[in-house]
């Protein structure tokens, strides 16, 4: 998880990559900010963020608070 202070990233957001692909998704929405990935792999994510929204979110607040975030399983 990346935590950027500045106006573009101050959204609750994940970066994923894949190969020469990558993307800011928002957590809220799971809008792309930024970015484009496959569609099939795109698909991935969103479920992956619909699954694990909660901890994404309870990381994010840490991660802003200077906390260590908790690890988050990955797409498998």
């Amino acid at each position: 998880m990346y935590f950027f202070d500045n106006q573009q990233h101050n959204l609750p957001h994940i970066h994923a990559h894949y190969q020469e692909y990558s993307a800011i998704i928002e957590i809220d929405s799971g809008a792309i900010i930024e970015g484009k990935l496959p569609k099939s792999k795109q698909k991935l994510v969103d479920a992956w963020v619909e699954i694990h929204r909660d901890e994404l979110v309870a990381d994010w607040e840490l991660a802003i608070n200077g906390e260590s975030i908790f690890k988050i399983d990955p797409l498998k």
